[in-house]
């Protein structure tokens, strides 16, 4: 009798609503959200670089700088830095300040901006999540996908308020992706991953890999089915067409170049050369399958040659660095470390759910080996999933991603388990079952047992305790007291300082301006000869320190006698003249004599 209401219920206000449910998942956890970090919101608390350095692009475009001049002239005046991004990510921030501003005034819409802005890429992952798993899974699986998606930290935590980066829109245009690949209906779901792939690559290229690798899901769906030409051939013209005008809205002054790092000539013409050979291939569609695969092989390994033979620099990495600030700045990176570099615990939460997800995946396959096209779209989704897995053996910052990717084994490995508990079980041990299968599949488990464990001390508490305190505005204050001039400071402070105070600032950590970083570098680990020379040089005016700051920490290991820890130790040289602070202030600051 009670099963008999529970699954009327279920039929009548459950799935025939599953679009209101969704809603109404977005406001609760939007609110829930904002609730979580109010206090970082009331105290305009950007907590990463690129957050700060979004802020600033946003308000220098608003201010009057070029839609498509992308250079930071805040960094190292007059000339500025070089910064590899697109103004796609600015437009929901700037259109909410904007519309926010006339109410209550341009900081606390700037603030609201801050807030809401990372929420949108967050209803897009969750409309994308739900849809997909009611098209591979169940109609009934949207919530749990839904309610793994929350559980998938690393990916959540990237739509939280205040972080408005790009890598919140990244993830919401590869679970766009996913839902394409899902997609039963062949020319949209075509469509749906070539929109979704041109626009992230607009925003950045991180997401390659993965993007590359749908589209070759798209081309095997051809292959193993001749009336998959549909799908294949909305790829390719969407694929072209919305990189080209991608390029056309997007694209800066300096991506107009061959660069590597962003949507530039290099890969919109590998763009438009791949879209062009979808739609050739699709338009031929060969009844043999071996004809197909023939002709996709050959196209493929010319448009490799063509990009080898155009642009042979581009075949490594792609920020291009050179080996002096490999060694000196990108190698300290944490996020470009591999996971397992991070601890155990760390390396628990972020691998688990990809770790599950794999599983669900094998499952899937399996259970699907006898339906072509089916079997290939859940073996490509596997094929993004598993390359995410093991790039973070490669670097942590894939964890995001490697959450997301596994999301559908996931839904589709705690879906099998619930519903053999159903078939054979009574509703109050059903009740049981679901919740037991819903720990383990989206890793709340792992987090119960690494939350159990204590952690050792690490005689970490200064740096914890300097990290927290020296981006804040109470403790950048008085150093915005000071008259406005150019600070040199460490990397991963300047792009908070030019947001929080008026100073302009040497660098923050963007590849593109490699001489910057080195310099930067050079500063803190030579002499104070070495340092005056490039303080010179820079025109600079201050010089600013935060003791124990994680960055100190590889100047004081590295370079025991170096300039920073001659400053800490009070060998100041007497071209320097200490600027005065309150006692409790996290920082040193000295003013450059001329």
């Amino acid at each position: 009798m009670a099963e008999g209401v529970v699954q009327s219920v279920l039929r009548r206000f459950y799935e025939p609503h599953w679009r209101t449910w969704l809603v109404v998942t977005w406001f609760v956890a939007a609110g829930l959200m904002i609730n979580d970090r109010w206090n970082a919101i009331r105290w305009f608390a950007l907590s990463d670089t690129d957050d700060n350095l979004r802020m600033a692009q946003v308000r220098a475009w608003l201010e009057g700088q070029g839609w498509y001049d992308l250079r930071q002239y805040r960094f190292s005046p007059p000339d500025g830095a070089d910064i590899h991004w697109s103004r796609l990510v600015d437009l929901p921030i700037a259109g909410i300040k904007l519309a926010l501003a006339p109410f209550v005034g341009g900081a606390k819409a700037e603030t609201a901006a801050a807030a809401l802005a990372p929420m949108l890429p967050m209803a897009v992952a969750i409309a994308a999540v739900a849809v997909m798993a009611r098209r591979l899974v169940s109609p009934k699986a949207f919530a749990l996908a839904v309610a793994i998606l929350f559980c998938a930290h690393s990916t959540r935590n990237m739509w939280m308020p205040m972080r408005i980066d790009h890598h919140g829109w990244q993830l919401a245009f590869i679970a766009l992706v996913m839902m394409g690949i899902a997609d039963p209906k062949r020319a949209r779901g075509g469509f749906t991953v070539g929109i979704a792939t041109a626009l992230s690559l607009v925003v950045g290229m991180e997401m390659l890999p993965y993007l590359a690798l749908a589209g070759a899901v798209m081309v095997l769906m051809w292959i193993w089915q001749a009336d998959q030409a549909k799908r294949l051939m909305a790829y390719g013209v969407t694929l072209a067409g919305g990189c080209s005008a991608g390029y056309l809205l997007f694209a800066s002054h300096a991506n107009s170049y061959a660069v590597c790092d962003a949507l530039s000539p290099v890969w919109l013409s590998a763009m438009v050369v791949a879209g062009a050979l979808c739609v050739g291939l699709a338009w031929w569609s060969p009844e043999a399958r071996w004809q197909r695969f023939a002709g996709a092989a050959a196209g493929g390994v010319a448009v490799a040659a063509a990009f080898g033979l155009a642009w042979p620099h581009c075949l490594g990495r792609l920020e291009q660095s050179s080996p002096e600030l490999e060694r000196m700045w990108l190698s300290k990176v944490r996020e470009a470390m591999p996971i397992y570099r991070h601890g155990w615990k760390s390396a628990a939460l972020g691998a688990s759910l990809p770790v599950i997800g794999l599983i669900g995946y094998g499952a899937m396959i399996w259970r699907h080996r006898r339906d072509g096209v089916v079997a290939i779209a859940w073996a490509g989704l596997a094929l993004l999933a598993l390359t995410a897995a093991l790039l973070l053996l490669w670097q942590t910052r894939a964890t995001p991603a490697a959450q997301l990717l596994s999301i559908p084994g996931a839904t589709a490995l705690g879906w099998l388990i619930f519903t053999w508990f159903r078939a054979r079980t009574h509703i109050a041990v059903q009740a049981v079952a679901l919740a037991a299968t819903f720990v383990v599949v989206s890793g709340l488990g792992t987090y119960f047992v690494t939350r159990s464990v204590p952690n050792k001390p690490d005689g970490r508490s200064a740096i914890h305790n300097a990290n927290s305190r020296c981006p804040t505005f109470p403790a950048l204050g008085p150093v915005a007291r000071q008259p406005r001039g150019t600070v040199m400071t460490f990397v991963d402070l300047g792009p908070r300082l030019i947001v929080a105070t008026h100073h302009d600032a040497i660098i923050g950590p963007y590849h593109r301006n490699a001489q910057q970083i080195i310099d930067t570098q050079r500063t803190w680990r030579g002499d104070a000869e070495n340092a005056l020379a490039i303080a010179r040089r820079y025109g600079v005016d201050y010089l600013l320190i935060c003791p124990n700051y994680s960055e100190s920490t590889i100047y004081s290991s590295e370079a025991p006698r170096g300039f920073y820890m001659q400053l800490v130790r009070g060998q100041v040289p007497r071209w320097l003249e200490p600027v005065p602070l309150p006692a409790n202030s996290p920082y040193r600051m000295w003013r450059v004599r001329r």
